[in-house]
């Protein structure tokens, strides 16, 4: 309309009425606008809005002003709205034509679900970091631990039956042996993710391994490779924090830029364990020391592991009806006492006083001293120990190429040579950021300068040392090392040729009380001489029913002296010989299962060092087998339990005489196990078959398929 009234406008002869008529045009041109607009606005009024009230509230004043422009823009648009009729300009559509109001969506349950999600996602972060830096991953570990637990939990549960059940994501109908695997590849997977004390849990079931299905063997065989180690950083905050705030140039006397008169330290560890690593280090005075590291975060996850440790261990014993939570009390505080330095600075000494003290061990086993003033409750300083790794069974037997009448370095304690430090200083100036390289000299002139020389000991020798050393700390001195697998035992050559025993790690003990001591001998006393009477009145006193089964465990080798003949044919003398071998397996699996019940019968009264000792002897057994069973170490046992009981000095004079004499009858029976040890060791040196352990394991692995285990002591190979 404005286009055509501009157009007629040009060609008005009058200006003054050319004007007029563009100006009545724009205003009008305006009004039509305001009222498409309000039109508009009414329309998204109620659906309920009469056409007359819309009609009354549009001013006259639009009627007017636009009347004559109808036609002008009745074209330009078009009306909304469902009606399909003739549009009709500024006539505003009846409610029926409209249609019902819709209103704006507002999305309320999106954005409370969305508000819901970031607040749980805030939190579930905030939990998260939480527990990362402040207890070390402990809730995650702990989670983690409870998750796997119960997923084999009832894959036993529902699969350990002549004919499994196959349920989806827990267990597949193949029969036990793949039942055992895919569980010991599940705990293994878990320990080792988890690292810490559950590498230290994976170590102690490695260990007792023999007596677990050959799955479990295989998985937790690599339970004993050293564990990662911790940055030098998280090493300098422990030692910060244990010596107030000092750098570890200030504790030690270090420096690690070559300054004169100052020692050196490798800041790359020589081992790693799943709750320490070992630095070398040259003190200022020529001390070569270890100084063994607690990693920072055991600190924080002990609480939670052992947390996790009951509560698994109490839902296994409600699940699979066995007692053995009433043990987790004693094992948590060993556990706990073994992550305490000071209180493994405390055994170390003690066993040190005590092997001094012992006529028959002294000069044959050594303890390294431990520094206290250098030592705190996560920092043990001890002597540096030069030697071999018992499990290097080749090193100690090559010939001995160190000179005539010499013996390793550091025997008896002896000052170790100095290493050239002018070199070692030089070196250190050089580097721009610290020497990181390995800086101790290797010392290893007895190999020869082929290198194929070694210590030239016999087995037999470092054997003998071995079980007389924890022999005496179990029958006559009650204070017994539980961790003395060949990681923690070094070996040495002295100047006469014979082998010297270094015993390190002296975090795990337990104390026995003299009268369990004293028990504890005559028990092994009465296996010997099948004195079943005896047997049966200290296991009665112990709370154990289970005597045979009992002294079977306790010896390693099926014991046959019992009253009905043993407990290989008490378990099997009421099996049905119809039954098919899944199904007897399956019956003298629950059979044994209530054989650990009779076991821990009285919880209350069975002695709970005994898981220990147990440990301990298992250990040295599977280190004698290992060596070529060079010695008889069930003698020699029998031989420190009898001898105790008449060196105790607890008891009245007269009762150790009767024990003296006894001693010597026992002495006599005992000779007779010697006839069957030199038996299998001449068959053994002929490469007839394998010597005394050997047998004793082959007649256990006979009985033990007879329950669905089989036996196997590997665990030290490889």
């Amino acid at each position: 309309m404005l286009r055509q009234s501009i157009i007629a406008a040009s060609h008005c002869p009058n200006p003054s009425v050319a004007g007029v008529a563009i100006l009545s045009a724009t205003a009008a041109t305006r009004s039509l606008i305001r009222t498409r607009t309000y039109v508009s606005r009414l329309r998204s009024a109620s659906a309920t809005t009469s056409t007359t009230t819309i009609h009354n509230r549009i001013p006259q004043r639009f009627y007017s002003s636009s009347r004559s422009s109808r036609s002008t823009w009745s074209h330009a648009t078009t009306a909304p709205g469902p009606s399909t009729g003739p549009f009709e300009p500024l006539t505003p559509p009846s409610p029926s034509k409209l249609g019902a109001p819709r209103p704006a969506r507002s999305y309320t349950r999106t954005r409370r679900w969305a508000r819901r999600l970031l607040i749980l996602s805030s939190l579930l972060g905030l939990a998260y970091l939480t527990d990362k830096y402040v207890y070390a991953s402990g809730i995650a570990r702990s989670l983690r631990t409870f998750g796997v637990g119960l997923v084999v939990a009832a894959d036993y549960k529902l699969n350990f039956r002549p004919k499994p059940l196959p349920i989806p994501w827990i267990g597949i109908p193949e029969g036990i042996p793949e039942l055992h695997r895919r569980n010991a590849e599940r705990l293994s997977d878990l320990l080792r993710h988890n690292g810490g004390l559950y590498l230290k849990i994976g170590q102690a079931i490695a260990m007792q391994s023999a007596v677990l299905p050959p799955e479990f063997q295989a998985m937790f065989s690599r339970m004993f490779d050293d564990a990662p180690q911790d940055s030098w950083e998280e090493v300098e905050q422990v030692i910060r924090e244990d010596f107030g705030g000092r750098s570890v140039e200030e504790v030690f006397g270090i420096s690690f830029s070559g300054a004169e008169g100052k020692g050196v330290m490798e800041r790359t560890a020589r081992a790693s364990a799943s709750v320490a690593q070992v630095h070398w280090a040259r003190l200022p005075d020529g001390r070569e020391v270890a100084i063994k590291i607690q990693k920072p975060e055991i600190e924080k996850q002990i609480g939670w592991d052992l947390w996790a440790f009951k509560v698994v261990t109490w839902v296994y014993s409600w699940w699979f009806d066995l007692p053995l939570y009433s043990l987790v009390p004693f094992t948590s505080e060993r556990l706990r006492l073994e992550t305490d330095f000071e209180n493994e600075a405390k055994n170390s000494e003690i066993m040190r006083q005590l092997v001094e003290n012992e006529p028959s061990l002294r000069g044959r086993v050594y303890v390294p001293p431990v520094y206290p003033e250098l030592s705190s409750k996560r920092v043990l300083t001890t002597e540096w120990i030069e030697g071999i790794r018992l499990w290097d069974k080749d090193a100690m037997t090559r010939p001995w190429l160190g000179g005539y009448g010499n013996g390793s370095a550091g025997v008896h304690g002896a000052q170790l040579d100095p290493p050239d430090m002018t070199a070692i200083r030089s070196a250190l100036r050089k580097s721009t950021q610290g020497y990181t390289h390995m800086i101790k000299p290797e010392r290893t002139e007895w190999k020869g300068r082929r290198g194929k020389g070694g210590l030239g000991l016999s087995t037999k020798d470092v054997m003998t040392t071995m079980v007389d050393l924890f022999s005496a700390q179990i029958f006559k001195w009650g204070v017994v090392h539980c961790d003395p697998h060949p990681g923690n035992i070094f070996i040495r050559r002295l100047p006469n040729g014979r082998a010297e025993l270094v015993l390190i790690d002296h975090g795990l003990y337990v104390y026995m009380s003299d009268k369990f001591r004293h028990e504890y001998g005559e028990f092994w006393k009465a296996l010997m001489t099948f004195d079943n009477n005896k047997i049966k009145e200290i296991t009665n006193e112990w709370g154990i029913k289970a005597a045979d089964l009992f002294a079977s465990a306790t010896l390693l080798r099926p014991y046959e002296g019992g009253d009905d003949g043993g407990f290989q044919t008490k378990l099997m003398k009421h099996l049905d010989g119809n039954k098919t071998a899944s199904e007897r397996s399956y019956e003298m699996q629950a059979r044994m299962k209530q054989g650990i019940r009779d076991v821990l019968a009285d919880e209350d009264k069975w002695p709970k060092e005994l898981i220990f000792i147990g440990r301990n002897m298992r250990i040295v057994q599977g280190n004698n087998q290992y060596l070529g069973s060079p010695v008889n170490r069930i003698k020699m046992m029998g031989t420190w339990a009898s001898r105790s009981l008449f060196q105790d000095p607890n008891l009245p004079l007269g009762q150790r005489l009767v024990n003296y004499w006894h001693h010597f009858l026992f002495k006599c029976v005992l000779a007779l196990t010697d006839v069957a040890f030199y038996f299998f060791r001449v068959r053994q040196l002929l490469h007839r078959g394998g010597g005394m352990e050997d047998e004793l394991e082959a007649r256990m692995r006979d009985v033990a398929k007879e329950f669905g285990v089989e036996l196997q002591h590997n665990v030290f190979e490889g």
